[in-house]
């Protein structure tokens, strides 16, 4: 069923049919990748605050946890590169894979990607679940790894192509909401799981990555390809009918045009990666670039691999910082829900700078009070009102980055890039956000336990640094479609100089 026709706002073309249901549906199963990534995120910090899985691991850490000595130093007790190297390895391998997941996804489509991705995500689980030594923990890691980096790649890139202009952001703020919905139930599997006496719990925690992996490979199967990478692939005419099929109209010819037109100019790039260098498409590479850094230097992955670790570090017990994990987890989902509804109604800019702001009061906050309360030498203890402010100032820093960076981290980088670039696009922005991910994995303990309180601040001090970006050099780009980039990137102040004229020829330029 249609939902009315459109008008690609500012685009001086109209394009007919609307929201259908299929296209909703298809958006929903496809927003599922988001599962593995987000069930990822959360059960790792989790599992690493067991104790039975710390003492069978990890014992060194086990036993300096479990040191009663008056001056203990609480920002050290978890610095453990070989623990820490549990977290990141899957980001590590999530890096290169998104590379090949690049091509593979050109080739032979977007659905095919994300069929690799959950199979080979399951094969991790299984290994994980059932892991005896370190060895096979890791590499069920990296396997999970290839799984996350294949399903980053694609699902994006499907989303922004399957939606229609004007609710695009709605269905791929899907992709952050099925991250966060991932990241609250191991959260949730985790609490319920270290109650366990028998000492199995890790097990199940790590085992149950299997579920999300079969739902989005068995959901690939079902999912059509977008008209746009079966246009990639030659079959004009199949192209056609899926779009009139997701558009519920057989009125499709402006906009297929537009896809025809995009579609031979990408067949005359022979080399994406090469071509992306070119002044032309300076834009899409340096935003490409910029959010995923940015988006990493928030923190934010502090809190969602390690927000057991960081509660019990601040003195939390350990079903308190389970708990608490739940609460941030919580809080995240919520507030993603915000951005669902508001990023195509406010526009993305406005979210940026709003959720920055936020996100920098609350950071400086939270280091004030561990300052407070722990000093340089790591020793003290929060009261329990303290905790609770922290815990309230986290909270609010979580909620900033989720109705922000969050999903708006994948959904500007998937919607920029015309499509002779657009894989090449899409891979640098998985690569830079897993580069980014595994370096915040592998050192955020090590980090804590130098720098202290300090952490959080330096943190911060990124955050006023992407804002400061984001105000100057990040055009609005709600309800434009895809295929008509050009023109806002044409009329922003600093980019208009790197577009040519004849990009931009045949219809009005937005205004940025």
């Amino acid at each position: 069923m249609a939902g009315g026709a459109f008008v690609a706002q500012g685009s001086g073309r109209k394009y007919e049919g609307g929201v259908t249901c299929f296209v909703i549906i298809t958006c929903l199963v496809a927003a599922m990748g988001g599962l593995i990534f987000g069930y990822d995120i959360g059960i790792s910090g989790g599992v690493t605050s067991m104790d039975s899985f710390l003492k069978r691991f990890f014992p060194s850490v086990y036993n300096k946890e479990h040191e009663t000595r008056d001056d203990d130093n609480m920002y050290c007790k978890f610095d453990s590169h070989l623990l820490t190297l549990f977290t990141s390895s899957l980001y590590l391998a999530a890096l290169v894979a998104s590379f090949f997941s690049s091509t593979v996804t050109r080739l032979f489509g977007r659905k095919f990607s994300m069929l690799i991705g959950g199979l080979v995500f399951l094969v991790g689980a299984i290994f994980n679940g059932a892991a005896t030594n370190i060895a096979m923990l890791i590499i069920g890691r990296l396997l999970l790894g290839v799984g996350v980096g294949f399903a980053n790649q694609s699902v994006p890139i499907y989303l922004s192509e399957m939606a229609p202009a004007q609710i695009r952001g709605a269905l791929n703020i899907g992709f952050q909401m099925a991250i966060t919905i991932g990241i609250l139930a191991a959260n949730l599997i985790n609490y319920g799981t270290a109650q366990i006496k028998e000492g199995y719990g890790w097990r199940i925690s790590l085992g149950l990555a299997a579920v999300p992996a079969l739902m989005i490979t068995i959901g690939s199967f079902f999912l059509p390809d977008t008209p746009n990478s079966i246009l990639e692939r030659g079959h004009p005419e199949q192209a056609k009918r899926m779009l009139q099929k997701i558009r519920g109209t057989d009125n499709v010819e402006a906009e297929f045009q537009d896809l025809v037109d995009a579609t031979e100019a990408a067949k005359k790039v022979e080399h994406p990666w090469k071509n992306i260098l070119q002044p032309k498409y300076r834009p899409q590479l340096v935003i490409c670039t910029m959010i995923p850094f940015f988006q990493q230097l928030t923190g934010i992955n502090v809190i969602m691999f390690y927000a057991p670790v960081l509660f019990k570090t601040l003195g939390f017990g350990d079903d308190a910082s389970l708990m608490s994990a739940v609460i941030t987890g919580l809080v995240n989902l919520v507030c993603t829900l915000v951005s669902v509804h508001s990023a195509d109604r406010f526009g993305r800019r406005i979210l940026f700078l709003e959720g920055g702001v936020q996100m920098i009061i609350s950071q400086i906050l939270v280091g004030i009070m561990i300052a407070i309360n722990f000093g340089t030498r790591g020793v003290g203890e929060l009261s329990k009102g303290s905790a609770n402010l922290v815990l309230f100032f986290i909270c609010a820093y979580v909620a900033a980055f989720a109705w922000s960076w969050g999903p708006l981290g994948w959904l500007v980088p998937s919607e920029i890039c015309p499509l002779e670039i657009r894989s090449a696009g899409q891979a640098i922005n998985v690569s830079v956000n897993m580069f980014f991910t595994f370096l915040i994995g592998q050192f955020f303990l090590s980090m804590l336990c130098h720098m202290k309180f300090g952490l959080f601040l330096f943190f911060a001090g990124f955050v006023v640094l992407m804002t400061i970006c984001v105000f100057f050099f990040l055009p609005e780009t709600k309800n434009v479609p895809i295929e008509e980039m050009n023109r806002v990137w044409k009329a922003q102040w600093f980019w208009g100089k790197y577009i040519p004229d004849d990009a931009v020829i045949g219809s009005q330029t937005y205004t940025a």
